[in-house]
């Protein structure tokens, strides 16, 4: 009997792997960590994949860091970059104007001060990742270091792949912001929106703020995230392919190949077809397998098998 629940415990193991492997991918950080310690406590209840952004230079950045690192959480560094509307800036806020070497002592500064670091995302800074020598700048101080840029995407004109050009920084986007307005049903709605772009892109990026509404919706959803959706960590899509073209350069186009033979002409689909989520194929495939002669010749053969055992 012990050997019997040893192999259903691989099979059912292997069977929850393969889920994990085609199930689609969401990453959710919180930003602007440093300020608010009650809230942010509670984002740190939160499970483990759910990342962190941290200013620099925020009061209660080190205890928070200590925090987060304590408990295997991912960590990025908030780095403050100008916006092009006129608002309250904080300490060492990057502009396009800035030298090199200003740019490198700050982000040199923002990395020691934030040392369990493995990325850095942009705080505000429309003007600044808009800029290409700004963020040129940018790319070439965090070339020595072994971080990766997560654009926030506060513009749509950033310039963060064609500034990483040349350097060892990878680049990633975010797709989603969760809380643009501040009210529940809305950011429940973004949410829900995440979920679905990573079940058509296979993967999606959130990016929320330890606000009390966002963290009552993420308390009240993560818990009931749907069988097909799996949270990862930023750095767990560094490798997935690019669903967009780089900014500033048009999409390749897709030169069909003249042939004789035209083929026979498809039927055209008069209705969308409805997709098909992990959770639902995995049930279907899993009916089928069990209808399977081979499978039935074992189910029979293995509880005969242990019909016999004492």
């Amino acid at each position: 009997m012990r050997y019997k629940k040893s192999v259903l415990a691989a099979l059912c193991s292997t069977a929850l792997f393969a889920c994990q492997v085609q199930a689609a991918k969401l990453a959710i950080l919180i930003d602007d960590f440093g300020y608010r310690q009650h809230n942010e406590n509670q984002v740190l209840q939160m499970p483990k994949a759910v990342s962190i952004a941290i200013f620099p230079n925020a009061p209660d950045t080190r205890v928070m860091m200590e925090k987060a690192h304590q408990q295997g959480r991912e960590i990025l560094i908030h780095l403050p970059m100008a916006p092009l509307s006129k608002q309250p800036l904080e300490k060492d806020t990057l502009t396009p104007s800035m030298s090199r070497e200003e740019v490198k002592r700050i982000v040199d500064k923002a990395i020691a001060s934030v040392p369990y670091a493995v990325g850095i995302n942009n705080h505000m800074g429309s003007a600044m990742t808009s800029s290409l020598p700004g963020m040129e700048n940018v790319m070439q101080a965090m070339n020595a270091h072994n971080l990766f840029f997560l654009d926030s995407m506060t513009i749509g004109n950033t310039k963060s792949v064609q500034a990483a050009a040349g350097t060892r920084v990878r680049v990633i986007k975010r797709n989603v912001f969760l809380d643009d307005v501040q009210n529940e049903a809305e950011i429940r709605h973004q949410f829900e929106r995440a979920i679905q772009l990573a079940r058509r892109n296979g993967y999606a990026i959130a990016i929320g703020h330890p606000h009390p509404t966002t963290v009552r919706v993420l308390q009240q959803m993560l818990p009931n995230l749907p069988s097909d959706i799996v949270l990862v960590r930023p750095s767990d899509l560094l490798n997935e392919p690019t669903r967009s073209a780089p900014a500033g350069k048009a999409p390749t186009k897709t030169i069909p190949v003249k042939t004789a033979f035209k083929g026979v002409r498809l039927c055209s689909v008069k209705q969308p077809v409805p997709p098909v989520y992990a959770g639902v194929m995995f049930k279907i495939l899993g009916e089928s397998i069990t209808q399977l002669p081979a499978v039935s010749f074992v189910e029979r053969t293995w509880n005969t098998w242990f019909a016999k055992k004492p």
